[in-house]
C-alpha cells in the first residue's frame, strides 16, 4: 500500500501482521461492539490524534485499520473497483472455471435459502475479485451502489477494511460488521469472508462472504460462510483426485516412450506433479526436497500452441526427458514428462495442436525410420493442400493408426467423419456400389431406398482405402474421375453430388510392380501418391519392439485387471533375435496370447510360440521348407512367403490364418490362387 498524505496520513503503533488473529476476533458484536465508540475510534484514526494509544475496537479490525491507513486508503471512498467489461469477465470466468464448478453445489443450496432474508452470498477469486453472487434480489441490486457484483475488487489494499479483503490478508474467517468497515461508503454493510485453500497445497484460492445490511448480523454468519468454503474445498479435493485418475489412465493408453526403469512426472494444467514415479535423482533436482515431501513445486505450464516451452521451464539438470501433451474431453489438461534411464539425449514433442499430438502419441516408437515416417504424417496432415496420400507398408506395421493421425490433423470440427473401407473385403460385383452407392432398383439386390457410397459418407472428413491394390482394374477409372472432378454419381443416378474428402490410400503391394504388371492404372497410382508414407517393418525399426512389448503388456494387463507379465532374459533374447514377419499385430497377438496362457511369472522361452524358439522342422513338407527357405527376391515373393509361414504356424486353419495375417478369408482365398498354394501342403 502506498503511504497517504494530508489529513489521513497518521502514525500508529500496531505493525501490519499477518499473523492470525486472537481469539478476541471470533467475540459476537454485542459483546463489544458499540457504534459510536467505533465511530469515534475511526474519526480519532482519521485525524492522527492517537499517538501509541490502541483504538477501542478488535485486535483485528485495529490492525486491520493500521495496514489501510498507512496503505494510503480513501477513507471516504464509497465503492470497490469494477471490471465489468465483458472480455474481463470471461477470463475471470475462465481463469476460474475450477473454483466456479467446486462452489457451484453450495452456493444453489444457499442461495435459495436467501431469497427475502436480506442477505447476499459471493464468491471471490485468490486476488479479491468477485466471480459469482447469489441471493436476495433487494440485496443484490443495493449491492451495485458499492460494486458488490461480479468483478468488483475487494482486497483490503484498494478498498479497506472489508470481510472479503482481511479474510485474505488473515487467512482466517473473520467478520466485519458496519462501522468496523475502513471506507465510509461501506459502513452501511456487515460482511462474513472465509477463505478457500487448494486443497493441493493449502494456498488461498479464494473468499465465500456473506453480506447485507447490519440487521442480518448473526454470530453463526462466520460459522455458515467457514463451513461454505469446507464444502468448497471438499469438492475441489474430489475433482482434482478425479483429474489425477484420468490423467493417468490419460497416460496409460497412450504411454509414449516409457519404459518400467524410466522416470516419470505427470503434471496437471497448472504444471502441479500429480504422479511421481522413479524420479532422477540430480543434485539440481527440486524433487527431494520439495516434491517428494508433496508440497512447494510446480512447473510454469506454457500455452498449448507453445508446448515444446515446457520443456526449458524444468530445472537444469532434469532436461532430458521426453515431453507429451495430454488431453481430456479435447483440452490440453496435462502433460507427461518420460525421464529416460540410463540415457541423456534429449527429445521432445514438437508444437502440435493437442488432437494431432494425442494421435501421434498412439503410435510408440523412437526408432528414426518410424519418426520420420510420423513427421511426414504430421505434415501431411496440417496441410491443407494434400487432397490424397499413400501409406505403404508390410501387413500389420500398423498403417491405420497413419491414416487416423493424418484424420486428427485434418479435422476441422470434432464430428468431422473418418470412414474406412477394406478394398480387399469386397467382391467385384459390389465394388462400384459400396465406393459411390446406388440408388433405388439400380441392379438386382439393390435396397429400395437407396443407400451412399463411402465417398458421400466420409464427406467432409477423410476416407481411408485399405489395400487398395485389391481394386478391380475396371473401377479404377471412376475412382481417378472422383478424385479429379470431386464430384460422385450413384450407380444408377444422373445426378452428381460434389464431395469433399480427404483420401488415404493404404497398401501392403509395391504399386509400383503392379503398375509394370498392368494391374494398377499409372494415372491413378500417381494421382493418389502426391505424398508417399512408407510406414517401417518392425525388423527395421532397431529397439521398437521392446518399447511395444511393454506398452501391450500394460495395455492389456489394465484391460483384464490382470498383473504384467515379467519376461526372462533368454526369453527377451529370443525375442529380439525374432523377426516379426507380422510386425506390430503380431507382437500384440503374442502379448494377447501370453497373458490367457502363461502359467507362472516370468515367461521363459518355452511359453514362446515354436516360430519364434525354433528353425523349421526337418519333417515340414518339402514344398513348404523349400518356399520358405527360398531367398525373397520381390515384394510378392515375400507377401508368398509371409501366407505359407501363416498356413504352417495355424495349421491350415483359413480363418486363424487370415486373423494373423490381417486380411479376409475372401482376399486369403484370391492369395492362395494367385500363388498356386493348396491347403494340402499342410
Amino acid at each position: 500500500m502506498k503511504k497517504a498524505t494530508g489529513q489521513d496520513e497518521i502514525q500508529v503503533a500496531a505493525r501490519p501482521s499477518r499473523s492470525r488473529s486472537g481469539p478476541g476476533s471470533m467475540v459476537p458484536v454485542a459483546a463489544d461492539y458499540d457504534e459510536r465508540i467505533t465511530m469515534r475510534a475511526w474519526e480519532t484514526l482519521l485525524s492522527g490524534e492517537t499517538g501509541d494509544a490502541r483504538f477501542p475496537v478488535r485486535s483485528l479490525i485495529h490492525d486491520s485499520w493500521s495496514r489501510c491507513a498507512t496503505g494510503g486508503i480513501n477513507a471516504q471512498q464509497g465503492e470497490a473497483p469494477l471490471n465489468s467489461g465483458k472480455d474481463e469477465i470471461e477470463y475471470l470466468t475462465r481463469a476460474n472455471n475450477d473454483l466456479l464448478a467446486a462452489a457451484r453445489r453450495s452456493f444453489a443450496t444457499i442461495g435459495r435459502l436467501l431469497d427475502g432474508t436480506g442477505a447476499m452470498l459471493v464468491l471471490a477469486d485468490g486476488e479479491g475479485m468477485l466471480i459469482d453472487a447469489i441471493g436476495d434480489k433487494k440485496t443484490m441490486h443495493d449491492g451495485m451502489d458499492i460494486h458488490l457484483a461480479i468483478g468488483g475488487k475487494w482486497t483490503e489494499d484498494v478498498v479497506g477494511t472489508n470481510g472479503i479483503g482481511t479474510a485474505l490478508w488473515t487467512g482466517e474467517p473473520v467478520f466485519v460488521h458496519a462501522a468496523e468497515h475502513f471506507c465510509a461508503g461501506i459502513k452501511s454493510w456487515t460482511c462474513a469472508g472465509s477463505p478457500i485453500r487448494d486443497p493441493y497445497d493449502g494456498t488461498i484460492i479464494g473468499v465465500v462472504d456473506l453480506s447485507g445490511h447490519p440487521n442480518i448480523f448473526r454470530p453463526h454468519n462466520t460459522a455458515l460462510v467457514a463451513a461454505a468454503a469446507r464444502e468448497i474445498e471438499k469438492a475441489l479435493a474430489d475433482h482434482q483426485n478425479a483429474e489425477r485418475t484420468r490423467l493417468l489412465e490419460a497416460f496409460i493408453a497412450s504411454a509414449p516412450h516409457y519404459r518400467r526403469s524410466d522416470g516419470l512426472m505427470i503434471v496437471d494444467r497448472r504444471g502441479r506433479p500429480i504422479y511421481c514415479s522413479n524420479l532422477p535423482d540430480a543434485p539440481d533436482s527440486p524433487f527431494h526436497d520439495q516434491l517428494l515431501q508433496g508440497r512447494g513445486w510446480r512447473l510454469q505450464f506454457p500455452e498449448a500452441d507453445t508446448f515444446a516451452a515446457l520443456a526449458s521451464a524444468l530445472p537444469q539438470g532434469m532436461q532430458a526427458c521426453n515431453i507429451s501433451p495430454l488431453d481430456l474431453d479435447g483440452d490440453l489438461r496435462g502433460a507427461a514428462l518420460v525421464f529416460p534411464s540410463g540415457r541423456t539425449s534429449k527429445r521432445t514433442y514438437p508444437s502440435r495442436p493437442p488432437h494431432l499430438g494425442e494421435a501421434a502419441a498412439q503410435i510408440v516408437g523412437e526408432s528414426e525410420a518410424l519418426l520420420a515416417a510420423v513427421d511426414v504424417a504430421c505434415r501431411v496432415a496440417q496441410s491443407k493442400d494434400v487432397t490424397s496420400v499413400l501409406i505403404e507398408g508390410e501387413t500389420g506395421v500398423g498403417k491405420e493408426l497413419f491414416a487416423r493421425l493424418v484424420h486428427a490433423g485434418s479435422r476441422r470440427t470434432p464430428t468431422d467423419p473418418f470412414i474406412a473401407l477394406n478394398c480387399g473385403a469386397i467382391t467385384k460385383e459390389l465394388f462400384g456400389s459400396e465406393l459411390f452407392g446406388h440408388v433405388s432398383g439400380a441392379f438386382t439386390g439393390a435396397s429400395r431406398e437407396g443407400k451412399p457410397g463411402v465417398f458421400e459418407l466420409a464427406n467432409g472428413g477423410v476416407l481411408s482405402l485399405d489395400e487398395i491394390g485389391e481394386m478391380p482394374l475396371e473401377i479404377q477409372p471412376f475412382l481417378l474421375r472422383v478424385l479429379e472432378e470431386r464430384l460422385v454419381q450413384r450407380i444408377g443416378d444422373s445426378r452428381s453430388r460434389p464431395v469433399d474428402v480427404r483420401l488415404i490410400a493404404s497398401t501392403n503391394r509395391d504399386l509400383k510392380q503392379e503398375v509394370a504388371a498392368g494391374r494398377f492404372r499409372r494415372d491413378l497410382y500417381y494421382r493418389i501418391g502426391t505424398v508417399c508414407i512408407h510406414v517401417p517393418p518392425l525388423r527395421d525399426r532397431g529397439n521398437d519392439w521392446s518399447l511395444l512389448l511393454d506398452h501391450f503388456n500394460r495395455r492389456i494387463a489394465d484391460r483384464i485387471g490382470g498383473e504384467l507379465l515379467d519376461f526372462s532374459d533368454p526369453a527377451l533374447e529370443a525375442l529380439q533375435a525374432y523377426q516379426w514377419p507380422g510386425n506390430v499385430r503380431e507382437l500384440r497377438n503374442l502379448v494377447e496370447r501370453l497373458h490367457v496362457l502363461s502359467r507362472g511369472s516370468p515367461v521363459e522361452v518355452t511359453d514362446l510360440p515354436e516360430e519364434i524358439t525354433s528353425p523349421l522342422k526337418p519333417d515340414m513338407p518339402a514344398k513348404i521348407a523349400e518356399a520358405t527357405a527360398m531367398p525373397i527376391l520381390s515384394f510378392e515373393d515375400a507377401e508368398r512367403q509371409a501366407v505359407l509361414g501363416a498356413l504352417k504356424a495355424e495349421g491350415g486353419n483359413l480363418s486363424r490364418v487370415a486373423q494373423r495375417l490381417g486380411i479376409s478369408r475372401p482376399t486369403l482365398y484370391r492369395k492362395l490362387d494367385q500363388f498356386g498354394i493348396r491347403r494340402g501342403f499342410v
